[in-house]
C-alpha cells in the first residue's frame, strides 16, 4: 500500500544551505582568502571563516575594516565566486541532509532553501543536494539588499512561503543564520557544521543546537520542526 504524504499546512522550514546542508564552509573560507590575496590582501583564514555566513559586502567589512577601498568590493566578490564555481561539481552534502528535507516535507512542513548565494551557486547545491521533488522554493540573493544578520534573507524565505514569521522554523550553522531569524522573529535550530560552537550558537539564540542534518533527522520529533502548525 503506498503512503500517502501529510497535507500541506502554512508551516514552512526554511534551511540555510551553505556549511548547513552542503559541506561548503571552508571551501568559502578557502576561495575567499584567494581571492582577497589576488587583490593584494593576506588575512588570516580564521578571520574568514568567523565571517563566513554573511553577505559578501559585510564579510568584506569583517575581514579588511569598514575604511577598506570600497571599489574593490565587486572585483573581490566576483574573483571569490569565480574560484568557488570551480568546485561545483564536486561540492558533497552532509550526510542526512536530503533525508532531513524529505522527512521534514512529509511532516507537512513547505520547504525553502534560505540563501543569498548567487543564482549559479544555488542550481548548483540543488543539483548536488538531489532534493528537489521536496523543495518548494528557494531565495538566492537577488532577492536581498540586505545580509544576514540582518532579517531580509529570512522575510524573503518567509515571503516565498506564504508563512508567517510565527509558522516557521529556520535551520542554519553561523550565529549570523541565528540572529537573522532572531530579528525576523524566527525561531532557528543551530548545526555545528560550519565549525561554530555550540555555545556560540545557543549565545546567539538557537532554540536547539545538534552536530549535523543527521543527528536532527535522528531526533526529528523532538524538535520544533516535529510538526507544523495547522
Amino acid at each position: 500500500m503506498t503512503p500517502h504524504p501529510a497535507p500541506r499546512t502554512r508551516g514552512a522550514a526554511l534551511f540555510d544551505v551553505d556549511g548547513t546542508l552542503v559541506d561548503t564552509t571552508y571551501l568559502h573560507t578557502l576561495t575567499w582568502w584567494m581571492a582577497l590575496r589576488q587583490h593584494g590582501h593576506t588575512v588570516p583564514m580564521v578571520r574568514i571563516h568567523r565571517a563566513v555566513g554573511m553577505g559578501s559586502d559585510r564579510l568584506l567589512d569583517a575581514v579588511l575594516g569598514a575604511d577598506r577601498r570600497a571599489e574593490e568590493d565587486e572585483a573581490i566578490a566576483g574573483a571569490h565566486g569565480t574560484l568557488y564555481a570551480t568546485w561545483f561539481d564536486t561540492l558533497t552534502p552532509f550526510e542526512g541532509a536530503a533525508e532531513l528535507l524529505r522527512a521534514t516535507a512529509a511532516r507537512g512542513w513547505r520547504i525553502v532553501l534560505a540563501s543569498s548565494a548567487s543564482d549559479e551557486e544555488v542550481a548548483a547545491v540543488r543539483a548536488r543536494l538531489g532534493a528537489d521533488d521536496v523543495i518548494d522554493a528557494a531565495t538566492s540573493g537577488a532577492d536581498v539588499t540586505a545580509t544576514k544578520p540582518a532579517p531580509d534573507l529570512v522575510r524573503a524565505a518567509l515571503d516565498r512561503a506564504g508563512a508567517a514569521p510565527e509558522d516557521a522554523v529556520l535551520v542554519g550553522d553561523t550565529v549570523w543564520d541565528v540572529e537573522a531569524a532572531g530579528r525576523a522573529g524566527v525561531p532557528c535550530v543551530g548545526l555545528l557544521t560550519g565549525g561554530t560552537t555550540r555555545r556560540e550558537l545557543e549565545d546567539a539564540g538557537a532554540v536547539l543546537v545538534h552536530d549535523d542534518p543527521r543527528s536532527l533527522l535522528r531526533h526529528l520529533d523532538s524538535s520544533p520542526l516535529a510538526r507544523p502548525p495547522r
